[in-house]
């Protein structure tokens, strides 16, 4: 199936008006729809427009409320716990890495959890908010249930990605942004439109036997029938998979627990019918450099690490070494300057949800 090319500016402008459609207020809308295309720049469309239904039913349905403002609920100099107000999860995001980049600037450090949010998107788009203001940046959220820890068959913990990241000089920002399962569930869905089987080992069926059938997999998450995706390093001990277990539930403590919001199996509002709202947690953190190192020295250093390993002796058939975020910031360029490929299916969708929502259809 073949991919079709669109503009990036174009696409965030038709997500942005559906969304305003819906009632949602322009600012919100932006930031929304940025996430989005930002990911499909970045070569994520487990996280890209492919999503924009997920936003669109979930304020259809009552579940995210469209017109509502983050609130602060705590606060010290050095943090903060804010209610989303179960609202969209990019707003909030936005708001809580705001704050916690000013507080770091202020005072050294900046820490900042979100309660009742909802997805938030690309972790990453939050971490990186701190490269400008030369800060290290921390983002991290919990999910909806779709991993199983290392010897379970239970669909319990979420694939809860984390990302730092930390500005350098003349090399491009180190940038990690990973979910801590083998990968999120955003990945399967891009296997199922393009009618792909599963690499064995990332995920298990309901009895937690790994399995290649991506359908199966995605239906047992839908109604909570069992299986699911795998923590990172995959099933049992032998490559660690237990490592990304433990990862996982690191990043639900932090984004969970610690803000007040759901965690583990209960961010799945279809687990429980009297829950109404998902309450998906988040945690931010930016760190002021020049507190520790003046950064200067920082990046310069940095850069030498960069360097060292990218340097480092290649592995027989390999062409390059790469660093964390490298792969991301090329295709962004290449994106921006060539255009952006969305899968056809992805394509059809906009184009018949504009055609409902009477949106002129043009992002080509």
């Amino acid at each position: 199936m073949a991919d079709v090319t669109v503009n990036d500016e174009k696409l965030s402008k038709l997500c942005t008006q559906v969304f305003v459609n819906l009632g949602v207020p322009q600012a919100d809308a932006e930031v929304t729809s940025d996430n989005l295309v930002q990911a499909d720049l970045r070569a994520i469309p487990s996280h890209g427009v492919a999503r924009l239904m997920r936003y669109v039913n979930g304020i259809k349905n009552g579940k995210i409320l469209p017109g509502v403002e983050p609130k602060i609920l705590k606060e010290t100099p050095c943090t903060a716990a804010i209610s989303g107000e179960n609202g969209l999860g990019q707003p909030a995001g936005l708001f809580g890495m705001k704050l916690a980049i000013k507080k770091a600037k202020d005072s050294g450090v900046g820490f900042v959890t979100v309660c009742n949010s909802n997805h938030y998107g690309i972790a990453g788009y939050y971490s990186m908010m701190a490269i400008k203001e030369n800060l290290c940046g921390i983002s991290m959220t919990n999910s909806a249930p779709l991993g199983v820890p290392t010897f379970s068959r239970d669909m319990i913990i979420g694939t809860n990605p984390i990302s730092v990241v930390f500005p350098a000089g003349k090399e491009r920002p180190w940038v990690l942004d990973m979910a801590t399962t083998v990968v999120p569930r955003g990945k399967l869905e891009v296997y199922e439109r393009l009618g792909k089987p599963l690499p064995l080992g990332w995920a298990v069926d309901e009895k937690g036997i790994p399995t290649a059938d991506t359908k199966k997999v995605l239906d047992n998450m839908t109604k909570a029938a069992g299986g699911g995706v795998l923590p990172l390093g995959g099933a049992g001990e032998e490559f660690s998979g237990h490592k990304g277990y433990g990862m996982s539930v690191l990043v639900d403590i932090f984004s969970g627990i610690l803000s007040g919001a759901c965690y583990g199996p209960y961010v799945d509002t279809k687990r429980d019918p009297s829950q109404k709202f998902s309450n998906v947690g988040h945690f931010f953190g930016a760190i002021n450099i020049d507190n520790f190192i003046p950064v200067d020295r920082f990046k310069t250093t940095l850069d030498r690490m960069i360097t060292e390993l990218k340097s480092s002796n290649k592995a027989e058939g390999e062409k390059r070494v790469f660093i964390h975020g490298e792969k991301e910031f090329e295709k962004w360029e290449y994106y921006k300057k060539n255009g952006l490929p969305l899968e056809e299916k992805v394509y059809t969708q906009l184009e018949k949800l504009s055609s409902e929502m009477n949106i002129k259809f043009d992002i080509k």
